[in-house]
């Protein structure tokens, strides 16, 4: 490599005395400079002066180095140095359930959407035959025993994931979409999770998981075994006819107030979950099929906002009633009410009717 230092005097980069004062390590760098080249002519495909200089700018913004170690008439040497613990990779983004999960791009093959008919049960596995090829089919749920707690839609989304020779289909909630995604550790305390090669800080300043595509491969074969299935959610919903088909929960930290909405609303015949605050209450929810709620909003632990804002995430409880029953009566109250998803707000003390129609309208009875 030969740079010509009269070259770069002309060009105006640097002066001769600060090139006289460079090391033969400093000078050997100057072929980073932008607009030097070290061509013996300048043709369509050289001479320009702007490939190092891309080089050095984008190993800068991964925080590594670029060395160079030239020896005259002999070699020239350019060590790239970039942190290990950094990597941008393209990435399919997923949901299973709430969760979010970015799948290297580089292993994806294809995206389907299909329904059960699509789905074939060989051996009492569940498998995908697409075009001349049948996959094994898994749903990303249960490799990771992602709780369930979303309603079942007509449509299943399938990754289709290749290593190799071998070809899996991935079971996903939804597609979320591609993206640009930068590798990072998951630390000593977090790594070696089966199947999580990493994670992600998207824009939102949330953490997604990376799939590793081999350890999950090998986790696949593991859950093969679970039958792929959806539920219509007509047919998931038990019909409700009458009151004892419902069931209310009552939330509060006072054992009092539990007592008076309880004899208020006994009188309906419905049936009714006591908590006493709203970590009891998410708890309780999760594991019971619940019909609409009564929150208090001054509770210890967790209150009535933050339990109604954490309901509200999951699309299964949406729909949900959810009745605030507090002593608090300012406006600004109200309106944070209706902005963490409350439908109706009871101020006390009450009445017992008013209670009891507001709890029926919301149930429909």
């Amino acid at each position: 490599m030969i740079i010509r230092i009269s070259v770069i005097i002309e060009k105006g980069l640097l002066t001769l005395e600060q090139i006289e004062a460079m090391s033969e390590d400093e000078k050997a760098e100057l072929v980073l400079l932008p607009g030097l080249s070290t061509a013996e002519e300048i043709t369509e495909f050289s001479g320009r002066g702007v490939g190092m200089d891309v080089v050095k700018t984008n190993i800068e913004k991964l925080n590594g180095i670029i060395e160079v170690d030239s020896t005259t008439g002999k070699e020239t040497t350019f060590k790239l140095r970039i942190p290990l613990t950094l990597a941008i990779i393209q990435a399919l983004l997923v949901a299973s359930q709430e969760e979010l999960f970015a799948v290297p791009l580089s292993n994806v093959i294809e995206t389907v959407r299909i329904v059960e008919e699509d789905i074939y049960t060989i051996e009492g596995k569940s498998v995908l035959k697409l075009r001349d090829e049948v996959l094994p089919l898994v749903n990303m749920a249960d490799i990771f025993e992602i709780e369930k707690i979303l309603e079942s839609e007509r449509y299943l989304y399938v990754v289709v994931l290749g290593l190799g020779a071998t070809k899996v289909g991935l079971v996903v909630d939804r597609f979320i979409g591609q993206e640009e995604i930068v590798i990072k550790s998951l630390g000593e305390f977090l790594k070696g999770i089966p199947g999580i090669a990493g994670a992600t800080i998207r824009g939102d300043g949330k953490v997604t998981l990376i799939v590793d595509v081999g350890s999950l491969m090998r986790l696949a074969k593991e859950t093969h075994n679970k039958k792929i299935v959806t539920e219509s959610i007509d047919e998931a919903k038990k019909k409700k006819e009458k009151p004892s088909d419902y069931t209310v929960m009552l939330v509060d930290d006072s054992a009092m107030d539990r007592k008076i909405m309880r004899n208020a609303l006994e009188e309906l015949g419905v049936n009714l979950i006591e908590a006493k605050d709203g970590l009891e209450a998410l708890q309780i929810l999760k594991h019971n099929e619940i019909d609409a709620m009564l929150i208090d909003i001054e509770m210890p632990r967790m209150d009535g906002y933050t339990l109604a804002q954490e309901i509200r995430k999951y699309n299964k409880y949406r729909k949900l009633p959810l009745i605030a029953v507090t002593s608090r009566t300012t406006k600004a109250d109200r309106v944070r009410g209706v902005e963490v998803g409350m439908n109706e707000y009871i101020t006390k003390p009450y009445i017992t009717e008013y209670l009891q129609n507001v709890v029926k309208r919301n149930l429909g009875l």
